[in-house]
């Protein structure tokens, strides 16, 4: 992909002049991760923000018993990023690992920041992905609270229908709050309807 292609992707109104292109442009990297590659671990302060080209990334912590509980998955043309960790200098508390091999572009912190000071666009495209972010996670959120485990997961189905080809039954099972035996009957249940 093209760095001015990729530009239009991720900012979906492409409203930059010339010169905020080529600034914007010149502070991004391509990078590549591998399958199973960490692009963040728990713990380490995150310095950098990534948009995805292509791939699939989980976010995940361990909880108090030891389980591993996936957050998060990100998909082509999502942002791959740890917010607190980011904004606030914090250790992240999630880990964020490549499910497939990836393709990303990625800024770090100090290009970040003086690209969202300087170019007003900008600004107002992070601004968008961290409102769109957040309610996705407070949509996430009251559906494990409210909606029942097949609807959770008709939804999944629905919105991201390639998380169930790339992500193990486990970690999709954790994220839908659910054992994977209970999301494996599910899916046995929705298939003979």
């Amino acid at each position: 992909m093209s760095n001015v292609h990729f530009l239009a992707q991720v900012f979906s109104q492409p409203t930059f002049s010339a010169a905020e292109q080529t600034t914007i442009l010149a502070a991004f990297s391509r990078v590549e991760f591998r399958r199973h590659d960490y692009l963040l671990n728990a713990g380490q302060t995150a310095g950098h923000y990534w948009f995805l080209e292509q791939g699939v990334v989980r976010s995940f912590v361990i909880d108090v018993a030891g389980n591993d509980i996936s957050t998060n998955f990100y998909t082509a043309g999502d942002a791959v990023i740890d917010w607190p960790s980011l904004f606030l200098r914090k250790p992240a508390r999630e880990s964020m690992q490549a499910l497939t091999p990836c393709v990303c572009w990625q800024v770090d912190y100090v290009h970040f920041q003086q690209l969202f000071h300087s170019i007003e666009a900008f600004r107002e495209a992070g601004r968008r992905r961290l409102v769109t972010s957040y309610f996705a996670l407070q949509q996430h959120r009251l559906s494990l609270i409210a909606d029942p485990a097949k609807e959770r997961y008709r939804q999944l189905l629905a919105e991201r229908p390639q998380l169930v080809q790339h992500v193990p039954l486990k970690q999709l099972a954790t994220y839908l709050g659910i054992t994977a035996t209970s999301l494996s009957r599910i899916r046995n249940e929705l298939a003979h309807e």
